[in-house]
């Protein structure tokens, strides 16, 4: 079986788990609380991408307000066409919210680039690798960047080992409800 083949049957196994594996309000809120203590007390994090969310997603939403509470530049992603890396967009809360592609939605404001993102993921492994779900955005988008990144999941999410491809970004953390991993490229420390 082939790197991409592995990672077909991986993105399978993980939908499947997710769908067994809801997120209780108190793993939501553990994670919500431990990526604000990242952001909140590096005063190098000013503009967040985050994530507005999928069905069966952590839940970014309250995180997003309580950044933009405490004077962060709150960015969410519009979904680009296919080959593209992400744009992101300001966020407000409350301002208006469009329709994006792939059931996705981001806001009506001015585009703008992140100094970290906050990275969706289907699993993770101890090396800070993860499974996305295959269209290749956030790979692209993190290449360009060339910003910080966190992933989030919870735990349940973490596999012996992610699958790799040529084009895969490692993250520099990873972040569930139970603990805050150093990712390759975190190994250096937070600035």
């Amino acid at each position: 079986m082939n790197s991409d083949q592995e990672k077909q049957a991986l993105r399978q196994a993980m939908r499947t788990r997710r769908a067994s594996n809801p997120a209780s309000p108190k793993a939501q809120a553990e994670l919500i609380g431990s990526l604000a203590s990242i952001v909140l007390c590096n005063p190098h994090m000013k503009k967040i991408g985050c994530v507005w969310p999928l069905p069966g997603e952590a839940d970014l939403r309250p995180l997003c307000a309580l950044l933009a509470e405490a004077g962060r530049t709150v960015l969410l992603p519009e979904t680009t066409p296919k080959g593209q890396p992400l744009i992101f967009r300001h966020w407000r809360p409350e301002g208006t919210m469009l329709k994006g592609r792939y059931g996705t939605m981001h806001p009506d404001g001015e585009v703008d680039r992140p100094d970290t993102l906050l990275v969706p993921l289907l699993a993770f492994d101890r090396s800070g690798n993860r499974l996305g779900y295959g269209g290749g955005y956030y790979d692209r988008t993190l290449a360009e960047l060339r910003c910080r990144s966190i992933g989030f999941a919870f735990a349940w999410q973490e596999v012996a080992q992610v699958p790799l491809g040529a084009y895969d970004q490692p993250l520099d953390w990873i972040v569930t409800e139970k603990e805050i991993l150093a990712g390759q490229a975190g190994k250096g420390g937070a600035e």
